[in-house]
């Protein structure tokens, strides 16, 4: 299960102006679906007078403007869903890739669930109660620098902390490193 952020995507096809769903959804279509001659795209605001529309979101789309957020995709061509968070409208691949997806957080070990937020570094997920410091134990947030070191993160204060005690022996001699990351 991905979350409540889950939408259906409806698609139908325009026939002497009756909608008609081709996949015989249980659902009909909208309440005065009948008439296309006023449905507005909730992308682009025209006029919708294509033969395919979309509906999800409680709107009605062309199929070429709802799109991901991020990839920009058409979504009615890669599935019968899509996911909405953050104002953004995303496919699946991205809404998993952004919000992380049912697994375990890197530092607890305890599943995350799709729908939480999350934090990223070098592959790794983490709760965001879980993105916190090795040393000093606070919590890293969007925007503070931090460093991954050996699987590790320490925030910007604390690194030559690491440094002194042997977290970096292989690495010591490099006084730049290439670990510095900002959230």
């Amino acid at each position: 299960m991905l979350s409540s952020n889950h939408v259906s995507l409806l698609s139908y096809y325009v026939s002497a102006d009756t909608m008609v769903n081709p996949g015989g959804s249980a659902q009909p279509p909208p309440v005065g679906a009948g008439s296309l001659s006023w449905k507005r795209c909730a992308g682009c605001g025209g006029k919708i007078a294509d033969r395919f529309l979309l509906y999800a979101m409680d709107s009605y789309w062309h199929s070429r403007c709802l799109k991901c957020s991020c990839c920009q995709a058409q979504l009615g061509e890669i599935g019968t869903s899509c996911y909405t968070k953050s104002g953004m409208i995303l496919c699946r691949n991205d809404y998993i890739r952004l919000f992380g997806n049912s697994g375990a957080c890197s530092a607890c070990g305890q599943s995350i669930p799709a729908s939480e937020l999350v934090m990223r570094a070098q592959g790794n997920v983490y709760h965001l109660k879980c993105f916190t410091c090795s040393t000093c134990r606070n919590r890293l947030v969007p925007g503070d620098r931090f460093h991954y070191i050996n699987g590790s993160l320490f925030c910007e204060h604390d690194r030559p902390t690491a440094l002194i005690n042997g977290h970096l022996s292989s690495l010591q001699t490099n006084p730049l490193l290439p670990d510095q990351k900002v959230c």
